[in-house]
């Protein structure tokens, strides 16, 4: 048995149901473990009983009883993770040492299980991740299901605490690259919308939206949290889309996706925050752009810096875009070379 823990809710691990958070922190916990634990009064969060339906946000302090120390049953499907599996998550590798793992996650691919996600998922498949050590990577931080890019294991507890610290003292950036409807005008700034769920969702959750709420209205709105991205225009096609760069300064569930609809230029492809669409109050154009576009949708995290864990010394990863990205790139004729690789930070 573990003794009891005090822990915190990261930036990174956003807002998520208490039940979620405590599955993916200690997957030997069925659902049923896990609510028992809450309705007996063991799981306390700022120090209140709380139910498993209950929300957590960043900064939250979660008392976790004694555990037992079971390992975490294995999440592939029966029979292990098939050789098409394993291939495709090894070929994903970008970079490896004996702390962390690079990878450039697949769009529709999820990076861990819930609602709706089925069995085939990023930690589902870290056993074809263990490259002979004995323990599996783990998750440090997501992605969403339909944004591909770079997703960071850790391959030791050490290694896990020194990227959670990492993540949570902003000693990591990220830079991703989406394709929008219209042209942000001005070309350059801060979105600092603040963001809170939006009422309604799916029956296990999968429907949730983060609604804006603006920063002069945030003591309005209790629920809503500071959120801020960066945003660039790194090129444009007449009036009709974009290519952005956006920077997180925060790290909010959907912020990117969020923000980017706000402003009325929403990411091509997604559908739940109007990038399908055929109407677009941006601008007047439609965010379906028709033709040889992918409906799949353009989000990319392009770029991550981020601080060993162990060593201590700063890394840069870039990532090559996926293929329905690279396909319309082509299209427009626009290269990668052509922008800087780090427009908030200065040209190479």
């Amino acid at each position: 048995m573990s003794d009891v823990k005090l822990l915190t809710v990261s930036e990174d691990e956003g807002e998520q149901r208490l039940d979620r958070w405590f599955k993916r922190r200690f997957p030997q916990l069925t659902q049923g473990a896990v609510e028992k634990l809450c309705r007996t009064g063991q799981v306390r969060v700022d120090s209140s009983r709380a139910k498993a339906s209950d929300h957590v946000v960043p900064g939250q302090v979660i008392r976790v009883p004694p555990l037992p120390d079971v390992a975490a049953p294995s999440r592939p499907r029966e029979g292990g993770v098939s050789p098409a599996d394993t291939k495709m998550i090894q070929d994903c590798v970008l970079w490896k040492d004996e702390h962390i793992i690079i990878l450039n996650k697949p769009a529709g691919l999820p990076s861990q299980g819930g609602s709706g996600q089925g069995d085939r998922h990023v930690d589902g498949l870290t056993e074809a991740l263990k490259f002979g050590f004995k323990e599996r990577p783990k998750l440090v931080h997501r992605l969403d299901k339909d944004t591909s890019g770079l997703l960071m294991l850790a391959r030791t507890d050490r290694a896990a605490r020194g990227l959670s610290e990492a993540l949570r003292h902003r000693n990591t950036r990220k830079i991703y690259w989406a394709l929008v409807a219209g042209v942000p005008n001005p070309k350059k700034g801060s979105i600092k919308y603040g963001l809170m769920k939006a009422p309604g969702h799916g029956r296990g959750g999968e429907g949730e939206k983060m609604q804006c709420v603006h920063p002069a209205k945030m003591g309005d709105f209790p629920d809503a949290k500071r959120a801020q991205t960066d945003y660039f225009v790194l090129w444009f096609l007449a009036n009709r889309m974009s290519w952005m760069a956006l920077e997180p300064v925060t790290g909010r569930t959907h912020q990117l996706r969020a923000h980017m609809a706000e402003m009325g230029h929403p990411i091509l492809g997604d559908s739940k925050y109007g990038g399908a669409s055929a109407d677009n109050l941006g601008d007047g154009w439609g965010a379906n752009i028709g033709g040889d576009v992918s409906r799949k949708m353009h989000l990319h995290a392009r770029m991550l810096s981020v601080e060993h864990p162990i060593t201590k010394k700063m890394l840069t990863f870039t990532a090559p875009l996926p293929d329905h990205m690279a396909k319309t790139w082509k299209m427009l004729d626009w290269h990668e070379k052509d922008v800087p690789a780090d427009p908030f930070g200065g040209e190479e």
